[in-house]
């Protein structure tokens, strides 16, 4: 299983599943980040959280424990 924590700037990945409960995931999915999206990592701040990523043409920031409750393929 591969989290979008994983994914390298300047890579795409297309989201597969979402993990976690409750708020936290319905707060994922109000950002737009659902099943079969494309998502680009553009940054990652110095000490690594957060990142800057691109979803449904807009740019969005993401803190890393979210960012693995998304798998990717």
């Amino acid at each position: 299983m591969k989290t979008l924590r994983e994914v390298r700037i300047g890579q795409s990945a297309r989201v597969v599943k979402l993990h976690g409960e409750g708020a936290v995931k319905r707060r994922i999915m109000d950002m737009g980040i659902t099943r079969g999206v494309e998502i680009y990592v553009r940054k990652v701040a110095p000490l690594g959280d957060p990142l800057e990523i691109t979803v449904r043409n807009y740019e969005l920031s993401i803190r890393k424990a979210d960012a693995e409750m998304i798998e990717v393929e």
